[in-house]
């Protein structure tokens, strides 16, 4: 018995699908068995069904839900770059069904009350989990901490004061052994702002020739650097956002091999934008941390295959037209990225042969997963069904008009991009469908 894409049973199996999980493209089609919200059985082959809706995903990779490590929703206080409800609608076009949220909301989420409220923000959206994460100091003023565990107990996941990095080092270090007594990392975005000052791009070549501040690596690294021996003398976890130079690359990688407990996400737009892009002066490719330069994105791709970063985190940004529209040095710092985060992976990475399919899904699914903690990312028997469906060789254009986000600040508009969530499920049932894409008989 076949169904439509219209009514979504409570029990399912979706057939004739290549299972994509443990960093591993299954070579052969098998299906996935979903009840009642759960995984019941997945395997290769196909299963006895008798009885049983079906649907034929005609050969689609069918992987775990997508799990970003950063993404900023804007609620409260900036509602008109972003909700918790369109943020959520962008996580599920981009395959997504976790994100976790940055606390860089007006007011900023410093206490129990806000943690909850993005929760059950995120509930009544019903398109993704929200996980939110918690400022390390009242209103991300790096005075003081703010009650961690209080936060913890309403289901906070982690603590950082985001793009205002903690230059108070003792406070930063008591933060890391506290988050460490309750088992939850400490988010940094490091970054030495008597380095880089008022710089707005990579301090490079083009920052020269256009005659705009620039923001060298020594920023990221130096600050990482001391962020990392707070992390070792604490026995705490700490966990870097994004990732954005060679050096700091070779920095965590040295600090795992020592022992340190450390974790690290770096974004599509590092790993395939340098600074070269900024060179027609438009805000659409003005992010901090820069786009770096050709080593730099090579370093960040080698980090990503050989583990040194363990996820893929898009740091998505919404940001007004109008905001986006100022010279580039008024312009603010940030990009969109859940709605193209995969295809990006796919082009950049997995069709110019640094990775492979298995090991891109991982990075955007288990591995942030795991380097958080989360209950996501894992497509496998008694978890819930959270997974979506992939076309891997489809091209598309990135167009302003198509996005779920409420911004379009994009750095690919107009480009050809290929790979795209067909389907996205999230307990089963189906919270995106690419209408060209997705069909059953």
């Amino acid at each position: 018995m076949e169904w439509s894409w219209d009514r979504i049973p409570a029990e399912f199996v979706v057939t004739n699908v290549m299972l994509c999980r443990g960093g591993t493209l299954a070579k052969g089609r098998g299906f996935l068995h979903v009840r009642k919200g759960r995984i019941e059985a997945l395997g290769a082959g196909s299963p006895s069904h008798e009885g049983i809706p079906v649907l034929d995903a005609g050969g689609m990779v069918c992987a775990p839900g997508l799990v970003d490590l950063s993404v900023h929703f804007r609620e409260p206080g900036n509602e008109e770059k972003e909700t918790v409800a369109t943020g959520s609608r962008a996580a599920a076009a981009g395959g997504y069904t976790a994100v976790v949220t940055m606390p860089d909301t007006d007011p900023a989420v410093d206490n129990s009350g806000m943690v909850r409220y993005m929760i059950d923000r995120g509930r009544e959206a019903g398109l993704c989990r929200i996980f939110p994460t918690g400022a390390i100091s009242p209103g991300r003023r790096g005075e003081a901490m703010t009650e961690f565990g209080d936060m913890v107990a309403a289901g906070a996941v982690g603590f950082t004061d985001d793009l205002n990095p903690v230059a108070n080092g003792n406070l930063l270090g008591n933060a890391l052994k506290y988050a460490g007594m309750l088992g939850v990392p400490i988010i940094t975005h490091p970054e030495d702002q008597t380095i880089s000052g008022r710089g707005v791009m990579h301090g490079g070549y083009w920052a020269t020739r256009l005659g705009l501040a620039g923001m060298s690596r020594a920023a990221e690294d130096a600050a990482l650097f001391r962020d990392i021996e707070l992390a070792r003398a604490a026995k705490g976890h700490l966990h870097v956002a994004h990732v954005s130079t060679k050096g700091a690359v070779a920095i965590i990688r040295r600090a795992k091999d020592e022992g340190v407990r450390v974790t690290a996400a770096a974004t599509p737009h590092h790993f395939s934008l340098d600074h070269a892009r900024c060179r027609d002066w438009s805000p659409l490719f003005k992010t901090n941390p820069p786009l770096r330069e050709a080593d730099d994105l090579a370093a960040i791709a080698e980090g990503l295959a050989d583990g040194t970063i363990d996820a893929i985190a898009t740091d998505h940004a919404p940001h007004t037209a109008t905001e986006k529209e100022f010279q580039f040095d008024q312009a603010p710092f940030g990009v969109v990225g859940l709605e193209t985060a995969l295809a990006v992976g796919i082009t950049y990475l997995v069709r110019t042969g640094l990775l492979d399919l298995g090991q891109l899904v991982a990075c955007l699914s288990e591995r942030p997963a795991r380097a958080l903690n989360l209950p996501a990312g894992r497509l496998e028997e008694g978890a819930e069904a959270d997974f979506v469906l992939i076309d891997p060789e489809r091209p598309w254009t990135v167009a302003a008009r198509a996005f779920r986000s409420r911004s379009a600040n994009s750095p690919y508009l107009g480009e050809t991009l290929t790979g795209r969530a067909v389907a996205t499920f999230l307990r089963g049932r189906l919270t995106w469908r690419d209408e060209d894409g997705a069909g059953a008989s």
